[in-house]
């Protein structure tokens, strides 16, 4: 049981989790989740941690097959630079190892945005806190538990 799973069971969330055998040598934690569960890599999100203006931290959930737009996701969070946050802040700040960080459960109450094309979708799959775990939650039960707000954060 991961902290986002305990997270969104005391949230009362609706939420599915679908588990793979993760394989230690994929490329693309995000790309062999959507290909080994079968689902089109539209749908799976990846959670990317950012620093804005050099002093705080927010988090962006994009398309797996997407790359995050530093510009979008400072606009998104009324900020003038944003930068991929370092690995070790990431992983101490989340309680998550990369490649399992979870949007939900995280030690540390981050600003979250997620990209506007997850409302397309009835429902999106997420990191459930490690790999190999997904977490399948509707976007507007997503966005209400974390008050996130959907914007557009990917490169054009």
């Amino acid at each position: 049981m991961t902290p986002a799973i305990k997270s969104l069971e005391k949230a009362k969330a609706a939420f599915k989790i679908h588990e793979y055998h993760h394989d230690p040598t994929a490329e693309s934690y995000g790309l062999e989740a959507a290909e080994k569960l079968g689902i089109d890599s539209s749908k799976v999100f990846k959670t990317l941690v950012v620093m804005l203006d050099a002093k705080e931290f927010a988090v962006g959930v994009i398309p797996v097959s997407a790359m995050l737009s530093m510009k979008q996701i400072a606009k998104a969070a009324g900020a003038k630079k944003a930068a991929m946050a370092d690995k070790q802040a990431v992983e101490r700040i989340t309680g998550y190892v990369l490649g399992g960080v979870s949007p939900f459960g995280q030690k540390k109450i981050l600003k979250t945005f997620i990209d506007a094309t997850a409302q397309n979708y009835s429902s999106i799959f997420v990191s459930a806190g490690r790999r190999g775990l997904e977490v399948e939650i509707a976007p507007d039960v997503f966005s209400n538990i974390l008050r996130a707000n959907f914007f557009n954060l990917t490169q054009e």
